[in-house]
């Protein structure tokens, strides 16, 4: 009878083991991200020449973006693990934010790699939308692109008259609001698209920057960086789109290992959001020499 009744009390351990240790994996990193991320907007504010580049401001956009994308991850992250429950209501905005900045990354990288386009061929006859004082409309334009498709999204869902929005308490998980075979397909359609428009848009001013530098004989210099800028805009996809891999490792962890599916769940989590949304924005900021001198005296 003892060994019975220490089976519950030893899972419990062994379940609430689990989840310290998930959080203190998350904690530590997030917060080492929000701290690289913090020193990069400092030096953004605090020096006049980058607000008025266009192609920092995109850079800045993409920090703030990708802040607000891991931030709520984050959020969601620990509520789920405390197991705290509150109503619909609340949980919405959450996961709206989440999905929207995560659908708004591939976009900026896209708009980012047009800009060193732009750049390279108009040097001295910019268009008006490119430049630094009216950049503001293309990001706008971004964010208005990624709410549409979400709003969309929401709206082809199944009604549950059973739950009551405002006062059914549930775990805050994105099944919740997008649980119809509809939106997954719809879901799937859209990310797909997103990233391949992105992939071709890279892939079109790689190639014509890469031209355009056997062609020229001066300034290769600043033609070569924008080539090798619109290549780490594609190496950061790459990163984006290691998300896309979460069914099929799921599914080959599954079938190889005897983990539990929450394990799975957090690693995939762990290794294909977290990290890549860490490792994107930091490799580009340590990348530019101006922006690297500036975090090393910061």
């Amino acid at each position: 009878m003892q060994n019975l009744t220490e089976l519950p009390f030893n899972a419990t351990s062994q379940k609430s083991l689990s989840v310290i240790i998930k959080v203190c994996a998350v904690i530590p990193f997030f917060c080492t991200f929000l701290f690289c991320i913090v020193v990069m907007l400092h030096v953004f504010a605090s020096h006049r020449q980058f607000l008025n580049t266009s192609r920092y401001i995109l850079f800045a956009h993409m920090l703030i973006n990708d802040t607000l994308q891991l931030l709520s991850s984050v959020l969601l992250f620990l509520l789920v693990m405390g197991q705290v429950k509150f109503p619909i209501f609340y949980c919405v905005p959450l996961l709206f934010i989440s999905t929207v900045t995560y659908q708004n990354t591939p976009l900026i990288l896209a708009a980012m790699s047009l800009e060193r386009y732009v750049a390279i061929f108009y040097p001295l006859q910019r268009p008006a939308t490119w430049r630094s004082g009216r950049i503001w409309i293309i990001n706008l334009c971004l964010w208005l692109t990624s709410c549409m498709f979400h709003i969309i999204e929401y709206s082809i869902r199944k009604q549950r008259p059973a739950v009551d929005v405002l006062s059914t308490p549930v775990l805050c998980k994105n099944i919740l609001i997008n649980s119809s075979p509809i939106q997954a397909l719809f879901r799937t359609a859209v990310s797909v698209m997103f990233f391949a428009v992105v992939a071709v848009v890279i892939f079109f001013t790689y190639v014509r920057i890469l031209l355009e530098t056997r062609k020229l004989r001066q300034d290769r210099v600043s033609v070569n960086k924008a080539k090798h800028t619109v290549l780490l805009h594609g190496f950061q996809l790459l990163l984006c789109m290691l998300a896309f891999t979460l069914p099929i490792t799921e599914s080959l962890t599954l079938l190889y290992t005897n983990w539990p599916v929450e394990d799975i769940a957090f690693f995939n989590y762990f290794c294909f959001i977290l990290i890549p949304r860490f490792l994107s924005p930091l490799i580009y900021g340590f990348r530019d020499h101006s922006l690297r001198g500036y975090i090393g005296k910061t």
